[in-house]
C-alpha cells in the first residue's frame, strides 16, 4: 500500500483514519477539504481544485482522504487502494455531533482560516450544517460506493469496506504493523 484513497460520509473517520496511516507509514496525507475550502469558506475553482489534487496523487505514495467528485477520477486512477468507511448513521450521527461542537466549544482553526460557526449548526441546509449534511447524505453515500466500489470496482485497485469501528481498527492495526509480525 503506497497510494490509498479513503471515503466515507462526513464523520465516519476518513480524516482521522488517514493521518493515522500516513503518520504510521511515513507517507504524505493530502485532505481534500483542507486543498477545497479556501479562506471564508469559498471553494476553491474545479480546475485550481484538480490541479492542486494532480500534483500530489502523482507523487510515489500517499493517503488522501475526502469524497469530491471533482477529483476522484484523478485520485482513483493512482490509488492502489481504496477504503470505504461504510459505518452505520447510529455511529457518524454521534460523532460528527461531537466532533463539531468541540470545533465550536474550541474554535478550532479547521482549514485556512475556517472555523464552524454556531449560526450553521442552527439552520436545516445541508450545505451549510455539517451534522444535517451526514444526516442527509449517508444513504446517498451508500448507494453510491456500493455501486462504485462493489459492483463495478476499479480494476488493479484492492477495495476495503469497512462497516464498524471495530473492522476500521483492526484493518489499521493490520496495516500499520510491520511485515512479518
Amino acid at each position: 500500500m503506497q497510494r490509498i484513497a479513503i471515503v466515507g460520509n462526513s464523520g465516519s473517520g476518513k480524516s482521522t483514519l488517514a493521518r493515522r496511516l500516513a503518520d504510521g507509514l511515513g507517507l504524505e496525507h493530502l485532505e481534500l477539504d483542507a486543498v477545497f475550502h479556501q479562506p471564508g469558506w469559498q471553494p476553491l475553482p474545479e480546475d485550481e481544485f484538480r490541479e492542486r489534487v494532480a500534483v500530489v496523487v502523482a507523487r510515489e505514495s500517499w493517503v488522501c482522504d475526502g469524497n469530491y467528485g471533482a477529483v476522484r477520477d484523478l485520485v482513483w486512477a493512482r490509488a492502489d487502494t481504496i477504503v470505504w468507511l461504510d459505518l452505520p448513521r447510529r455511529t457518524v450521527t454521534p460523532r460528527v455531533v461531537r466532533r463539531t461542537m468541540g470545533r465550536m466549544v474550541t474554535r478550532r482553526e479547521l482549514w485556512n482560516g475556517n472555523r464552524e460557526e454556531w449560526r450553521n449548526l442552527l439552520t436545516l441546509d445541508p450545505e451549510r450544517n455539517i451534522v444535517m449534511w451526514s444526516v442527509t447524505q449517508h444513504a446517498a453515500h451508500r448507494v453510491k460506493y456500493r455501486e462504485r466500489l462493489v459492483h463495478d470496482p476499479p480494476a488493479d485497485v484492492e477495495v476495503v469496506h469497512l462497516r464498524s469501528r471495530r473492522a476500521v481498527r483492526r484493518w489499521r492495526d493490520g496495516a500499520l504493523r510491520p511485515a512479518g509480525c
